[in-house]
């Protein structure tokens, strides 16, 4: 039993033993303590509820939620606790064709830009190469405060999640936190929550119990930043709380992507991948509809440092989307040989190839220029490029669709070739944002 599977089957226990939902019904909340908790597993794991889909099944049938409230109870609740990244489905967020490429330091020695494999390393690695300056428009800043601490003593409202505009009131005395990194600079202070999956969205806590901890001990302006990092690419929102007391009064104020690239590509290196390798066959797979690269090789990264193989399930809880879009990113991954799948039981599980892992010990530039090699070397991209290339623009869904046509793909539906020309259209877009002349 994989710990998934082993927080929900104690969190089903748990909820057999004690009146929570009864409790809930009446009085709109229930308090846990973490010796209760205990009983069944670790506290620890069974409250690491980080994004919407971490939730045990329980609690997502119930429309219910946890908090930690003291450093050993927790409150249960239908409490609105998560946030999207994106402000809308149509804003692609972790799309990084809008990233601005930035050097590191030369003489750093001691950061490996090339595989951050740590929230805090990411962290140091903004900061010395002055992303997170820029980012923040503070010219002197310095870190601070980092590690876990007690959040003091506050109370805030939640929404529901009833169907009514209704929300519950939460008392917190010097519950633990933990600040993956504080950076103080003239005009203000600056906490950072750090992440290494391009998840779709995050719990709120991990920005709110900061904030309300630091705006009660200095009187600068608290500026709450997330930070998402993959394949070289920095993600940073900064975040406001619009009523102090509120806890779903977060606001997006600024969204910035960053990417550090120390050695150049070019167009003419681009260019140069259709000359140099052949045209392979169309793998025995579904055609790739999944828009996001980047997420992709985010998934390639995970494996990769995690050296383990994941199902659709354990894909899903990274990034807090379903198991069906699981399967498109993973298949993905497979058409372009980064990943392999094999059965276990009924259902497949993915790992990164021999190919993939070669590619993902490569130094950055190295790592781009082999995965577009991998794009390009499939009919259906590699003549989207020659569109673009030649008519100085990128093509049309419908052009893209006609190109998939004279490459005699496997049949599909008007709908589907729509819905797959994003991705060839995404990727494409990818490819040529490698440029850093």
């Amino acid at each position: 039993m994989n710990n998934a599977s082993k927080i929900d089957t104690n969190w089903t226990k748990i909820f057999n033993k004690y009146p929570i939902l009864q409790t809930i019904k009446d009085e709109g909340k229930y308090i846990i303590t973490a010796q209760q908790i205990k009983e069944f597993w670790e506290p620890r794991l069974m409250t690491k509820h980080d994004h919407s889909v971490n939730r045990p099944q329980i609690f997502i049938d119930n429309s219910l939620s946890i908090l930690p409230i003291t450093r050993g109870s927790y409150i249960i609740g239908a409490m609105d606790l998560y946030h999207d990244f994106a402000l809308s489905d149509r804003e692609k967020v972790f799309d990084s064709t809008d990233s601005m490429p930035v050097s590191s330091p030369a003489f750093i020695e001691s950061i490996d830009f090339n595989n951050i494999t740590s929230e805090a390393t990411a962290i140091n690695s903004i900061y010395v190469s002055d992303i997170l300056r820029d980012f923040l428009n503070e010219p002197t800043l310095l870190p601070t405060v980092n590690g876990r601490m007690g959040a003091g003593s506050f109370s805030f409202s939640v929404n529901c999640l009833s169907g009514e505009d209704t929300s519950l009131l939460v008392d917190v005395s010097n519950s633990q936190i933990e600040i993956d990194g504080g950076y103080e600079g003239t005009n203000s202070l600056c906490l950072i929550e750090a992440k290494s999956s391009l998840s779709t969205d995050f719990l709120v806590r991990q920005l709110y119990y900061p904030f309300r901890l630091w705006t009660n001990k200095i009187t600068k302006p608290i500026r709450p930043v997330f930070l998402l990092y993959s394949n070289g690419t920095y993600y940073l929102f900064e975040y406001a709380f619009e009523e102090i007391g509120n806890y779903n009064s977060l606001k997006r104020v600024q969204y910035k992507k960053y990417r550090i690239e120390n050695d150049v590509i070019t167009l003419q290196d681009i260019l140069e991948i259709p000359k140099r390798i052949p045209v392979v066959k169309e793998p025995q797979i579904q055609f790739p509809q999944a828009d996001s690269l980047e997420r992709i090789i985010n998934l390639c990264e995970i494996m990769n440092s995690d050296n383990k193989a994941f199902n659709k399930y354990g894909i899903a809880k990274i990034y807090s989307f379903d198991e069906r879009q699981s399967d498109y990113y993973a298949n993905a991954g497979v058409y372009l040989g980064l990943i392999q799948r094999y059965k276990k039981g009924s259902i497949y599980n993915y790992k990164l190839s021999n190919l993939g892992k070669q590619i993902f010990k490569l130094p950055l530039r190295s790592r781009h220029l082999r995965v577009a090699e991998l794009i390009l070397s499939h009919s259906p991209f590699r003549q989207t490029l020659k569109s673009y290339i030649d008519n100085a623009n990128i093509p049309s869904k419908e052009e893209v669709i006609d190109i998939m046509r004279h490459c005699e793909l496997y049949r599909m539906s008007e709908n589907l070739y729509y819905r797959r020309s994003s991705t060839v259209i995404s990727w494409i877009n990818w490819v040529l944002n490698l440029r850093t002349e």
